[in-house]
């Protein structure tokens, strides 16, 4: 279990609450589709990837990125116990989809680069990112729990 300092928690749930799920979920998304193309693989039925400018208006990649995103609430809902409320999604990702835990990490990456860039040094400090940054890092490592 993580431990969390009223300081990293009041950090995670102050940006949370500023995060626009349908603006930052499909550029995160995008984002890493873009800089890790081997990615890809897993979103063959999304259509034309064929170029930054096709995944950024491909509206498949926009939704999926709004479910993606979407689904780090479950995460702010379940501070103490993120493992546990990402173990059935864990288990699809791992056992169905065959994704590679280390995504999970690329995708946090994408996700902080998105919002640093939204928010910019006075909305996005050191410490916010660090409590940030751990908490993706939670997140991710929670995802791939299940994996072998």
């Amino acid at each position: 279990m993580v431990e969390w300092t009223d300081a990293e928690r009041s950090a995670i749930t102050g940006l949370w609450g500023q995060i626009s799920v349908d603006e930052m979920g499909p550029q995160a998304l995008a984002r890493l589709l873009i800089v890790a193309p081997w990615t890809q693989r897993h979103f063959a039925s999304f259509g034309n990837l064929s170029s930054p400018a096709a995944i950024m208006g491909n509206p498949k990649v926009a939704a999926h990125g709004k479910t993606v995103m979407g689904g780090l609430e479950r995460a702010i809902k379940n501070l103490d116990n993120i493992k546990a409320a990402y173990a059935q999604l864990s288990k699809l990702h791992s056992e169905k989809l065959h994704v590679d835990p280390d995504n999970f990490r690329l995708l946090a990456d994408c996700i902080t680069v998105c919002v640093a860039m939204k928010f910019g040094p006075s909305g996005f400090s050191p410490d916010v990112q660090e409590a940030w940054q751990k908490f993706l890092a939670v997140v991710a490592s929670a995802l791939s729990r299940q994996y072998h």
